[in-house]
């Protein structure tokens, strides 16, 4: 859709955006070589000043600060959430005084030496850890050696709604940690008190953590080794019994089947299956599978909660997948509530792909 380019522009420039009749349509990055040559961070007349990021910053930090109160909730919460933030390229996690991003644009990396001190002035902290991953560097253009500003940062602990995690940054996914699960978590906990559950793709136990601590008897299984260990310390430091295995979910929920097992509560919160328009049928695939196998391993009456991550599977189409995957099997479902991120992860009106992370709660019926 991109015309004209000023023949001055460079790999990373701020650019005011025209429509087709000349109008001005809004401010963006531009880089060419990137599989998304313009990304927009504004719309309207608006001019091409750094200074309207700087303005972000400040504005992103009083909505989680001052708003929200996430200070007061939790040390582990989104900072900046990408496009939702006006900010193209970028996400940054705050765990207690430490900023861990993730940049996935040459015009964020760019300017991370006059964005780092703003983010750290706006909320509190000290220290800056920033990931970019290699495959996304080469499509844009990005230096593969890390940025002078990146600090290596040892594990911390973090807590969240009174609940300690450690944070292993150097073996974790993304910034270190899914804050986005948070509410959920907290909302799980106090929903399966005193249940036998089933946490299929666990990663570092949030879910199996919370529901230990409400006396649950809970089973976990992750296939990455090194996340089943990180949940095994998380539970040390709560105090708590899990049981983990380590195991490929699907394999492992076969089995479960075969032998005829069930639990009063099942969790399936997979890792994202969907990266793009190529991969759509085979991620929405895998969805299906999960979801189907994880619904015979609960009993009749009992709650199944499962997640989506996939940003580009909407909600209607993951509740569509879910119902179709119990009436298959001739199973009803009571859908108790939708839910998602917490509201540190804004939804953009006109990016719906920022409404990711999608939670079904219902209960299985004969």
């Amino acid at each position: 859709m991109i015309g004209e380019v000023s023949q001055n522009c460079q790999p990373g420039d701020l650019v005011k955006v025209l429509d087709k009749a000349g109008n001005p349509f809004g401010i963006g990055f531009y880089n060419p070589r990137a599989k998304i040559p313009l990304r927009m961070a504004a719309h309207g007349d608006v001019e091409p000043h750094e200074a309207y990021f700087l303005d972000n910053i400040t504005s992103a930090a009083h909505l989680r600060r001052n708003v929200l109160k996430l200070d007061d909730l939790s040390e582990a919460y989104r900072a900046i959430h990408g496009d939702s933030d006006r900010f193209p390229g970028l996400v940054v996690d705050k765990y207690r005084d430490v900023l861990s991003m993730e940049v996935t644009s040459l015009a964020a990396w760019q300017r991370l030496d006059a964005w780092i001190p703003a983010f750290h002035a706006a909320y509190g902290t000290s220290r800056s850890r920033i990931q970019v991953d290699r495959e996304i560097a080469l499509m844009e253009g990005i230096p593969l050696s890390p940025h002078p500003l990146h600090e290596t940062i040892k594990p911390l602990k973090c807590r969240e709604h009174g609940v300690s995690f450690e944070i292993q940054f150097n073996e974790a996914h993304k910034t270190g940690f899914f804050c986005d699960q948070r509410e959920n978590r907290k909302q799980f906990g106090e929903w399966v008190a005193g249940a036998e559950v089933l946490d299929l793709c666990c990663y570092t136990g949030g879910f199996s953590v919370r529901a230990a601590l409400k006396g649950a008897d809970v089973t976990a299984v992750d296939l990455d080794e090194k996340a089943i260990e990180m949940a095994k310390r998380n539970a040390n430091i709560n105090q708590v019994r899990v049981k983990y295995t380590h195991a490929d979910a699907f394999t492992w929920a076969r089995t479960m089947i075969e032998n005829g097992r069930k639990w009063d509560v099942v969790l399936a919160d997979p890792p994202k299956f969907i990266f793009g328009k190529d991969e759509e049928r085979l991620g929405y695939n895998k969805y299906c599978d999960l979801n189907s196998l994880a619904l015979k391993l609960v009993r009749p009456g009992g709650l199944f909660v499962t997640c989506s991550c996939s940003g580009q599977l909407d909600t209607y189409e993951f509740e569509r997948l879910v119902i179709s995957s119990a009436h298959r099997q001739n199973l009803r479902l009571q859908i108790l509530q939708h839910s998602g991120a917490g509201p540190d992860h804004p939804i953009l009106s006109n990016y719906p792909e920022s409404r990711y992370l999608k939670v079904v709660w219902a209960r299985v019926l004969c």
